[in-house]
């Protein structure tokens, strides 16, 4: 299988196959409304508008599986995200990223770039010690550790980075740009 085998859901239920996008290059998130990270909103639309055109697709999937932090509906997480953020780029169903009923997507995405740790830096060490609380062997598999986790699919439907939330977004524009 690849990622053009998969699909996702849009908000009024319908299914989404990630074929559709072929020859682009996609950034697939897990997103929240109510997230320390949530501030990347902005960053990822600016990565839309400067991209877009070149063959860029983002692809939101709000998750609420993270400290509850994306409570709301999906018309409200769309109404949200347009409002504070101007986002344009699509989003999907609210759905799961971990456990037995994540989108059968994230665990091919997991299958193909496994967690290599947070970095380095305030946020990082952040990060470290919340999971470490949660899940002592967090480190050692390839969940999803938290909101706004991003996928970078290339062209040719290869996963070929994984970017943690506390990853600088100008490292995730720098990953984009020599893609499209």
């Amino acid at each position: 299988m690849n990622i053009y085998d998969y699909s996702v859901t849009t908000p009024d239920n319908k299914a989404l196959s990630l074929s559709e996008y072929k020859g682009k290059v996609m950034l697939i998130v897990n997103t929240a409304t109510g997230c320390g990270f949530t501030p990347q909103y902005k960053d990822l639309e600016a990565l839309y508008e400067k991209y877009h055109d070149q063959g860029l697709e983002i692809i939101d999937i709000p998750c609420n599986q993270f400290a509850g932090q994306t409570p709301g509906t999906d018309e409200e997480i769309h109404e949200f995200c347009t409002l504070k953020y101007n986002t344009q780029f699509p989003q999907m169903k609210k759905s799961d990223v971990n456990g037995e009923n994540q989108l059968p997507l994230y665990a091919y995405l997991k299958s193909q770039q496994g967690f290599e740790g947070f970095g380095t830096g305030a946020k990082a060490l952040a990060m470290s010690a919340l999971l470490k609380k949660i899940d002592a062997d967090y480190k050692h598999n390839p969940d999803i550790k938290w909101n706004f986790t991003k996928f970078l699919v290339d062209r040719e439907g290869r996963v070929v980075r994984r970017f943690e939330p506390t990853e600088s977004m100008k490292h995730v524009d720098e990953a984009v740009a020599q893609l499209v």
